[in-house]
């Protein structure tokens, strides 16, 4: 099998970075068998930034290193790469243009996308993705696909996701002094969902909760189209932290607790129960309530819940959501985390696992693989393009219809607007 048959998908996360080589095959409905995983703790990441280049290389390296051993291939030169951070910013854009012809074609659609994005950013921000929502041809809305439609004018809305520059480069740079060529970047949030959720969610209306292990990332869908995405500066190493200082206990002995014992609802663990914890060193081990611990994951858990529905209230999405929420990453598998979401969010909320794919198995549908899984679907089709020095990079997108992805470099848009 030729190197280009292969598809790596590396998610670089606050607390591990995790890659899959897929094998491309016709027999996979998704087109992928998974042949190899990696995984690797990560130690130069802060809330999905890069903070130490070196360290984050290493972990990058060695996560890949593993997946390559256990596939047993020797080369791969690029890789679909998952993006997150207090620095990317979502918003909604829109565009009309006038129809040439008597019926609406591909290259009408192209134009009305290239008007919806013509917007004006920052200079130290890029565009990572250019996703339509909906068309409205005339008087005629939710239009998902114009093509072959007759119509004077024609109007997208698209979802436009954007980045700071020089972080971008950061997590680039590290890749690449991995070996490995970042081909495509896929902003986190939307790959869980492609690995996740299934289209009669997106059309009902759910919001995907992706929590890591430094942000959380939401995703909001509706009538199958992506209405919102925003990454909150929330996450699992919170609750971590949280546990280390009211307990007075060393980082990874909370982290322990938190998986071994952790729970966000008091009432529901045993108020009499205690567990053994170790202290910091040269100190003896002491008794902790099981309650202390749930009142500290609580608190924290119905934090992040009350800033999700702020969020979503500011964006009037709240009561668009009749489908509920669905909670997947690493720090999902707190126990109660889905009922104490049904209390504050008042809607249906339950755990996210990752819907099987390519041979995938028991250890990997796991609610904390969801992004580095989509990642891999999103790689699906993505043509090997060559990323040179000016970090031309793909529109990326989560459909295979009229949502396809565009392959017009960004750069190129950038002059068209300055």
């Amino acid at each position: 099998m030729n190197e280009k048959d292969y598809s790596l998908a590396l998610d670089v996360g606050t607390t591990k970075v995790c890659a899959i080589l897929g094998a491309q095959t016709s027999e996979n409905i998704d087109g992928y068998e998974i042949i190899g995983v990696g995984s690797h703790p990560s130690y130069g990441l802060k809330k999905g930034s890069v903070v130490n280049i070196d360290k984050t290389v290493r972990s990058i390296r060695c996560a890949i290193e593993e997946a390559k051993m256990m596939a047993g291939v020797s080369e791969i030169r690029s890789a679909t790469l998952g993006i997150a951070g207090n620095h990317i910013y979502c918003f909604n854009s829109s565009g009309v243009v006038a129809v040439k012809g008597e019926e609406i074609t591909r290259e009408d659609v192209e134009r009305v996308v290239e008007a919806a994005k013509a917007v004006l950013i920052p200079t130290d921000r890029e565009v990572l993705h250019v996703i339509p929502q909906e068309f409205r041809v005339d008087s005629t809305s939710g239009v998902k696909d114009p093509v072959g439609m007759c119509g004077s004018r024609l109007e997208a809305h698209v979802h436009i996701v954007t980045g700071k520059t020089p972080l971008i480069q950061n997590l680039i740079k590290c890749v690449e002094a991995s070996g490995i060529e970042a081909r495509d970047i896929v902003l986190q949030p939307i790959a869980s969902s492609r690995s996740v959720l299934t289209p009669e969610e997106k059309d009902l209306g759910v919001v995907l909760v992706d929590i890591g292990g430094g942000t959380t990332d939401l995703a909001v869908w509706k009538d199958g189209s992506l209405a919102h995405s925003q990454i909150i500066p929330v996450g699992g190493n919170h609750f971590t932290n949280d546990l280390a200082v009211a307990l007075k206990i060393p980082h990874n002995e909370a982290e322990r607790i938190k998986v071994n014992h952790g729970s966000v609802l008091p009432e529901q663990v045993n108020q009499s129960a205690h567990i053994t914890v170790n202290g910091l060193s040269n100190t003896r081990q002491r008794e902790v309530k099981v309650g202390q611990v749930a009142e500290v994951l609580g608190a924290r858990a119905e934090e992040l819940f009350t800033i999700i529905q702020d969020i979503l209230k500011e964006k009037n999405l709240f009561e668009l959501i009749n489908g509920g929420y669905i909670i997947t990453g690493g720090g999902a598998l707190i126990k109660g985390l889905p009922e104490l979401a049904e209390y504050v969010l008042e809607k249906p909320a339950k755990i996210g696992y990752p819907k099987p794919f390519g041979s995938m198995t028991n250890v990997m549908q796991n609610p904390k693989f969801s992004t580095v899984l989509g990642l891999l679907l999103e790689s699906r089709g993505t043509p090997q393009t060559k990323k040179g020095k000016n970090n031309n990079k793909q529109i990326s997108n989560t459909e295979q219809d009229i949502f396809g992805r565009f392959s017009d470099s960004i750069k190129s848009v950038f002059r068209e607007i300055f």
